[in-house]
């Protein structure tokens, strides 16, 4: 149930979606140390394997069989299977990235939404947008360095993902008019975890520490929070207010790159992740005044 908008909830809301941000650079961290010995579809499944019984205990004793009753299991077959896809192309690219590179091109996301929100949910973009959607992909290619010796192809994946995200999140966005949050996210994580499982098993390497026993663990509690967070903050404020605060996750991502692997991203990733973030902000600030506009 949306709550009545007011300071009150609005504070609730960021503080909720801050927590969404830091929950997602905590699953990144986690699946970036794992890929180094473990291999990566036995990663992506686990991820989801624990998503799945973490979702399902906190979930089930309240939702019961509701949780499984979708209008569009079509659709939802679908974003179970980009979720699975992107949430592979990712996790392989940590392996040869930075958090703070893959964290600076998914800040596109917001960019390429409006990109392909024009043909595919009818929405107009004006020259003001159009600049905005230039210039972000302009601060991309600063990040990527195409044909330099900082150019790395898991680069290219990096964005890809991008890509397929804010596809994703346009169909998320068409689903929330017809099955509750629970029961997409759950959904996702259970398709995206029978998907995975054969290939995830096929490629089994029994995780040789308590360690990495509890990494996988973790990053899957952290997935199922993170868009357990995500969904609830959008009951308490508005996408234009929370909009903003997706770009603190370049803080918890640069911190965590440093404090866990010593990575310390260059001048072009942070000269293009400013680029893109300016963009960003500038297609929210747009939004919000032609949402108050009378």
């Amino acid at each position: 149930m949306l709550q009545a908008d007011s300071a009150r909830n609005r504070l609730i809301g960021i503080g909720l979606i801050s927590a969404t941000f830091l929950c997602f650079a905590l699953l990144d961290a986690g699946a970036k140390w794992l890929v180094r010995t473990v291999p990566v579809l036995e990663v992506v499944w686990l991820r989801f394997a624990f998503h799945v019984v973490f979702s399902a205990g906190a979930l089930a004793p309240r939702q019961g069989a509701a949780l499984l009753r979708t209008r569009r299991p079509g659709l939802q077959l679908v974003r179970a299977a980009m979720l699975c896809a992107m949430t592979g192309m990712n996790f392989w690219a940590l392996q040869y990235l930075q958090l703070a590179e893959t964290a600076s091109i998914q800040f596109s996301v917001p960019i390429l939404i409006a990109l392909f929100a024009a043909p595919l949910l009818g929405e107009r973009l004006d020259r003001a947008r159009w600049a905005a959607i230039l210039v972000g992909f302009a601060g991309v290619l600063v990040i990527i360095r195409p044909g330099t010796q900082g150019f790395h192809p898991a680069l290219i994946l990096s964005f890809a993902t991008a890509v397929l995200y804010a596809l994703f999140n346009l169909l998320t966005r068409r689903l929330a008019a017809l099955d509750s949050p629970e029961t997409t996210q759950f959904l996702s994580a259970l398709g995206a975890a029978i998907a995975i499982a054969p290939f995830g098993l096929a490629a089994w390497q029994t995780p040789a520490s308590l360690l990495e026993w509890a990494l996988a663990c973790g990053i899957g509690v952290a997935g199922g929070l993170g868009h357990w967070f995500l969904a609830a903050a959008h009951r308490y404020a508005p996408a234009s207010v929370l909009g903003p605060f997706l770009y603190q996750q370049i803080v918890y991502m640069a911190l965590l790159g440093y404090l866990v692997f010593g990575d310390v991203p260059d001048a072009p990733v942070l000269a293009g992740a400013a680029v893109v973030v300016g963009s960003g902000l500038y297609l929210l600030w747009l939004e919000r005044r032609a949402n108050i506009a009378p």
